[in-house]
């Protein structure tokens, strides 16, 4: 049964952004609801001080939704998204490339264990290195896609447009 999903878009970008814009139309046609929170305003004070307030409102978010979501993050967007399911409870991550910190803050990448995952990354990602969300999802036993493409991901709109439709159908089964 469909259900909500919320795309944070990365730093460098909005909620018209090619990525979550694309996806948010994979899931609606699916009949699942979406939103797509802007997280501008928290670029705007830099990397290292946006997670905080990225944090804030995606949680805000999380908490108006009547069952989990699931969460859809690029680049930041995926950073705070899988930190959101430590605290809250979601119902899937598809999280494009992630980075597994952000310089000057406290926060490492982390994510529920128990929350179905699948990470998507670059081959050529010069900004979120690929060898670190390897490592992660190797600890962890999560499913990683990696595309020959760089951290926007651009080349591969169908692809990854299949495999969150993919993802979704997988959610809908089990709810």
């Amino acid at each position: 049964m469909p259900g909500h999903v919320i795309l944070s878009h990365g730093s460098d970008a909005g909620p018209d952004a090619t990525k979550v814009s694309v996806l948010a139309k994979v899931a609606e046609s699916m009949g699942w609801s979406t939103e797509r929170p802007d997280y501008r305003a928290d670029d705007a004070l830099g990397h290292a001080d946006s997670v905080t307030p990225r944090m804030t409102r995606l949680h805000d978010r999380i908490a108006a939704c009547d069952a989990p979501p699931v969460l859809v993050g690029s680049s930041m967007g995926a950073f705070v998204s899988g930190l959101a399911s430590l605290e809250q409870p979601v119902a899937g991550l598809f999280l494009l490339a992630t980075p597994s910190m952000i310089p000057g803050t406290d926060y490492a990448f982390d994510l529920h264990e128990d929350v179905p995952s699948l990470l998507v990354h670059g081959w050529q990602d010069d900004v979120c290195p690929l060898d670190d969300v390897y490592e992660f999802a190797r600890r962890r036993y999560l499913p990683l896609l990696v595309l020959d493409d760089d951290h926007r991901l651009g080349a591969h709109i169908d692809e990854l447009s299949r495999q969150f439709g993919f993802f979704l159908e997988q959610l809908a089964k089990r709810a």
